[in-house]
Formats: C-alpha cells, structure tokens, sequence
C-alpha cells in the first residue's frame, strides 16, 4: 500500500509540465511524428503514430535534462518496465516477464551474455547523445528467442544527427566521478561518432547492516561511422567495447548464525565483466529507391570472472556470431503504401565454463540458429498502419518454432488513436540453465525446452489541446508456457531448472500522461499495474504497482534560447515479493520487500553558448529500499559537473 508521505509527494509534483513516456526525437516535432527503427525489419523507420504496439521513446535531450548516468535508472520512467540491482548485475523486466526475455540491443548488436542469455545493464552507461527505443509486448516474431517480454535498444546518435564535440566532468557523493566525451561530425561521405563514458564510485555499504563500501568502475568507448559513396548505397560500421569492475558480497553460510541467508560483507570479492561488440552493415536501393537489399555481420565477445582474496572463483566465456540478410520491397503510390519485408538471420551461439575448481565441465559447447522472416506493412496516410509478421526457425539444440506479430494502429479526426497487437515469443534456455554447476549448490538440466509466449494488447490515446498534451490507456495479456523454474528435489534438494507443465500469466494496465505548456513547463507521467503469477502466486520482483512523475521546468530568452533548468522525477515502486535463501535446506522463503519512492531534483545552467554547469540530487529523501533482499542500495548523492560543448 502507497504510504502516506509517498502519497503526499507525488501530489505536490503533479502539476503541469514535456512528455518522455511516449516522447518525440525532437522537441519541436510532436509525438505523432517520431519514428522507431526496433519494432520492423523493413528499410524505412515506422512512423510511432502509426505503430501498434506499445513504444516508449527516451530521446537525447530527455536523457541529458534528467542528466541519466545509468540507463536503467531511467527506464524506471517507462511503463511497465520493474528494476533489480545487485552489485555486478541489473535486470530489466518488461511487463512481468524474467529478465531474459528482454531482447537487449546496442546500436542493432544483441548484446545480451550467451552464457547468462541475459544483459546486465551496470555495464551500460549513458553517453552523449543517445536515446532509447523500449517496445513492449512479444517481438519474436521480427528478433527470434529472447523477445517475449520486449526489446530495449540503445542507440548512439550518428555524425549526422549530432555533429560536434563535447565533454563533461562531475564529482559527488561516495567519491563518485563521471566524465564523458563525444566527437562527431561529417566529412565528405563519411560521418561518424566517437564517443566514450566513464563511471566510477568509491561505493557504499551493499549489506544490512553492513560497512563495507561496494566499489563500481564502469567504462565504455565507442565508434560510430557510415559511408555513403552514393545516395542509395551506405557501409556502417560499429564498434563497442566495455569494462565493469565491481566489489560485491557473499551470502551468509553459517547455519548457526542470526543473518543465514542475508549478505554479509566479504571483504576481497570482486567481478569483472568485459565485452567487446561489432558490428557491419551494407545497405544497396535499388529500382528508384523501390527495393531495398541489406546484408549486415555482428560479433558479441563476453568474458566475466569472479575473485576472491584467494584469486579467481569462477568464470565464463561467451561469443555470438550473428548473419542477417533484409530486404524491403515497396509498393503503392500516393498516401497509399505497402511493404514487403524478407529476413534471414543465421547465428551461432558458443559458451565455456571457465570455472577454476575444477568441478564443472569447461567443455565448449555451441548451438545454431537460422530464422525467415516474412513481413508486410502497410500505411495509410499519416491515419493507419498494419503489419503482419512471422517467423520460423530451425534450432540444432531445439525444437523447430514458429512465431508470429500482428499489430495496428487508426487515428479517428477526432486525434482519438486507437491500437491493437497480439503476437507469440520464444526464449531458448540459457548455457547456464543448461549446464550450469556449483558444487553441491546447483546443476544444470540439458533436457530443457525453450520457453513460449502469447500475448495482446489493446490501446487508446488522445491527444488534446492543438497536440499540446496526450493522454493514452493499455491493456495487455499474456500467457507463459514451459516456464522455468528452480526445482529442490529431496533428498539433497539440490537446485535444477526444469520446465514447469503449467502457465503462468501477466495481465494488467498501463497509463500515461504528457504535457507541454507555455513552452517552458513539461509533465510527464505514466503508471503501471501488473498482475503477473506462477502456480497461483505472485511473481517475484514484479510490483503491482509502478508509476512516475517529472516535471520540468526551462528558461528560455525571448530568441527561444535554452538557458537552464530544473527538472523533478519522482519514481514509485509499490511491495513486491521475493525469494530468501534462509532455511538450512536451501530451499527458498517468500519475503515481502516493502514499498519507496525515489526523488531526484536536476538544475542546469547555461553560462555561454559553449559552456553549462549542473547538479542533482538522488534519492533527495534519503528512502532506505530494496530490489533484491538484503541488498542495500545508495542513499542520499550529490553531484556538480560541467559540460564543455566545441
């Protein structure tokens, strides 16, 4: 239940003021003119008026006015979307699916750990000008395994978009210092877009109770470039690396001791995570621009190991090679247009356990994968948009599956838009569910089925006041089948994944509201309740309730010039359950993990056209909360920085 002084808060905030939850690309172009790269396999981006599914958009200026240094800090503000931290790993889960049904995209490379067959978001840092594309709802039908919840994409504005350079420097709280650098531009028939990212933090205590500060160094360098030699021919190019070295804690293993099952401080351990990402793409158009061919090659090379004050205690090695061919036929003229889409994507998947002790197998095992995809859109005027897709793959570990999506979207004159989508998922065991071992802990299950998905969602929005201000509604369903799960057979209750022969379901609904006024305030609000059980009882770390609320205010001179602001997010997490490790047995205890809000005040100043100073608070009220038990996370934080722009 919201508490009372919860309560109290996010009235204040809610008066009125510049929408993120379904925000444009530009603050000038209002909602129906956005556009999305993630939700098609076709050439051209979709028009977000026209798309109909659920896509929140998180543009570069939303990201730099609530100055965002963790991705998944922000994407609290998205609907439907539930937060967990631990040291060294951050899930994401969209509308109550598992963390590992979140396809997880960095500039079109699946950057998700082969190994865990999941992404930790500590490793991704914001950097200068970015935004972030979330869809919602079952993609595999476009992406394959891994889609059942959504899809995250993070993506690096090019040379093109966002010339220029940059840099940016804070220091704050728990010996914290951030920097930043970009430097973009346009040369002849190339642009690109070098861009790197550092976080670091002293830390604070991880463990009730507990005085030992958890330290996080996170670093990120990346390359952007496109060459277009001719107007229907372009090659890009990315690279990415990224570095997370993070202190984290052991549980307690005493069965003796008060704090059995809770986290202790355990002074030497330590993780490191390492990944290095690439990607090519040629794009060729040919008759008129008509016909649209793409070929396009990616790697993803994880690495992540674990130490003790003895040395290293266990560690893991990931690789994906990922081919994909697409092409986009266009027909029709006029307002009238339709596409014909044809995909091919061949991946090969490899994993070794790099586990020192010498209990597990550290064979290297590897799986693949090939995916057709077939898609038609169609677009009526700037009124409706249809599309249908499906997809077949052929798995050499899996059974063969076949998914589907269809979605669309029609605006009435009243600017009454009305949506609808259903769509199947699949997501294919991890190695670690597969072949996962710890010594009289857990072991793996070789014999698992991948996981299946259907699910819809109907919607409506509304926009008001000459486009001013959007109002939208969303319900959606899903229903899990093959769901696994954790099993602690007797006699040694031993823990082993198995698929559950029963469903699991997530319903619920989710709002959102956006205004701008006067062009200096802007509000953005959006709410979620979830409903999502497994064998009748309610999911862990899935709240019933979410919401958020910013509200940001801009001075601007008579020209229209930005010259600062202010900016205040409130975000809510209603009580959730989770799962304690505190009998003897292992096997585990429901616990309630209780209600926050989490209040964070943003101010910037603009001194000249190429120099701003800034500062936040987080957590302004000091709330003591948990996404996971008993970790302890960050209290009250500072920072004041600067931002040079050539």
């Amino acid at each position: 239940m919201l508490r009372l002084s919860h309560a109290v808060m996010l009235a204040a905030c809610c008066t009125p003021a510049t929408a993120i939850a379904q925000t444009s690309l530009s603050p000038d172009v209002p909602p129906t003119g956005a556009i999305i790269v993630t939700g098609t396999r076709a050439a051209d981006p979709l028009p977000a008026g026209q798309f109909g599914g659920s896509v929140t958009l998180l543009d570069a200026q939303t990201l730099e006015w609530r100055q965002t240094r963790s991705v998944a800090e922000i994407l609290r503000d998205v609907p439907g979307v539930a937060l967990g931290q631990v040291p060294g790993q951050t899930q994401i889960r969209l509308r109550g699916s598992e963390a590992n049904h979140v396809l997880v995209l960095v500039d079109g490379i699946e950057v998700a750990d082969p190994v865990a067959g999941e992404f930790d978001f500590t490793a991704l840092i914001a950097e200068e000008a970015a935004r972030i594309e979330v869809l919602r709802g079952p993609q595999s039908a476009i992406y394959g395994s891994d889609a059942i919840g959504g899809v995250v994409h993070y993506i690096a504005l090019s040379g093109r978009e966002a010339p220029g350079a940059s840099a940016r420097v804070e220091a704050g709280s728990f010996g914290t210092v951030n920097a930043a650098a970009r430097v973009a531009g346009l040369a002849g028939a190339v642009d690109y877009a070098l861009s790197g990212a550092l976080n670091t933090s002293d830390g604070t205590p991880g463990a009730r109770g507990g005085r030992r500060d958890l330290a996080n160094d996170t670093g990120a360098l990346s390359l952007k470039t496109t060459w277009s030699p001719e107007a229907d021919a372009r090659l890009t190019g990315v690279a990415r690396y990224s570095h997370l070295r993070a202190d984290f804690n052991d549980s307690d293993g005493d069965f003796t001791s008060p704090t059995f099952g809770f986290q202790i401080d355990t002074p030497g351990n330590y993780l490191v995570n390492e990944a290095a990402y690439a990607l090519l793409r040629g794009e060729i158009d040919l008759l008129a621009g008509r016909w649209s061919h793409a070929l396009s090659g990616q790697v993803a090379d994880t690495t992540r190991d674990g130490f003790t004050t003895a040395g290293r205690s266990y560690g893991s090695k990931g690789q994906r090679l990922k081919g994909s061919y697409d092409s986009t036929l266009r027909l029709g003229s006029g307002p009238i247009r339709h596409d014909l889409v044809l995909a091919l994507d061949l991946e090969r998947e490899r994993f070794r356990n790099t586990d020192p002790s010498g209990f597990a197998s550290t064979a290297r095992r590897q799986s693949d994968n090939a995916g057709l995809v077939g898609q038609y859109q169609l677009f009526l005027g700037d009124r409706a948009g249809f599309s249908a897709a499906i997809r077949r793959d052929w798995n050499d570990r899996f059974a063969n599956s076949t998914t589907y999506r269809l979605q669309g979207s029609y605006r009435l004159p009243s600017d009454t838009r009305l949506r609808a989508a259903a769509g199947s998922g699949i997501k294919n065991p991890s190695f670690y569910e597969l072949f996962g071992f710890i010594d009289g802990r857990f072991i793996g299950n070789p014999g698992l089925r991948p996981e299946r998905s259907e699910g819809w969602e109907v919607g409506l929005e509304q926009r008001a006041f000459a486009g001013s201000a959007t109002l939208g509604l969303t319900w959606f369903d899903s229903t899990l089948s093959g769901e696994i799960f954790t099993a602690f057979p007797p006699p040694t209750f031993l823990a082993t994944p198995g698929n559950r022969e029963s469903r699991s379901r997530q319903h619920g609904l989710e709002a959102f509201a956006q205004a701008r006024i006067d062009g200096a305030w802007q509000l953005d609000a959006a709410y979620t309740w979830l409903d999502s059980r497994e064998e009748g009882q309610p999911e862990v770390r899935r709240p019933n309730h979410t919401g958020s609320l910013a509200l940001g205010w801009r001075a601007r001179q008579p020209s229209g010039e930005d010259r600062g602001g202010l900016t205040l997010v409130a975000r809510y997490v209603g009580e959730s359950r989770d799962l304690a490790f505190i009998d003897p047995s292992f096997v585990p205890v429901r616990v309630r993990l209780d209600d926050f809000l989490l209040v964070n005040l943003n101010a910037d100043l603009r001194l000249t056209e190429r120099l701003e100073l800034f500062g936040r608070i987080e957590n302004l009220t000091g709330e003591v909360y948990e996404t996971v038990f008993s970790f302890r996370n960050p209290g009250r934080a500072v920072t004041f920085g600067a931002r040079a722009r050539l």
